[in-house]
């Protein structure tokens, strides 16, 4: 699923919302996660409240703990 998509739908007041990089998807996010690479970048938004917003989603899809994503991104 596309980032920018997901956020927009989900947080259509947010601002930031547009700004999230239009090619960036979550399968996307997870191998940036695996290679220990910015995140940050990847999503095209330094904010953390919407990296974690992804991180929360991320989790959810792959039926995993929160602290796993987290620990993936912590522990690069």
């Amino acid at each position: 699923m596309n980032l920018q998509t997901f956020y927009c739908d989900v947080y259509p007041t947010d601002e930031l919302g547009p700004e999230i990089n239009e090619n960036a998807h979550f399968a996307g996010l997870l191998n940036e996660l695996y290679l220990g690479n910015d995140v940050y970048k990847y999503i095209g938004v330094y904010d953390s409240l919407v990296r974690e917003r992804f991180f929360v989603e991320l989790a959810s899809s792959l039926e995993v703990d929160y602290d796993y994503i987290y620990n993936l991104w912590i522990n690069k």
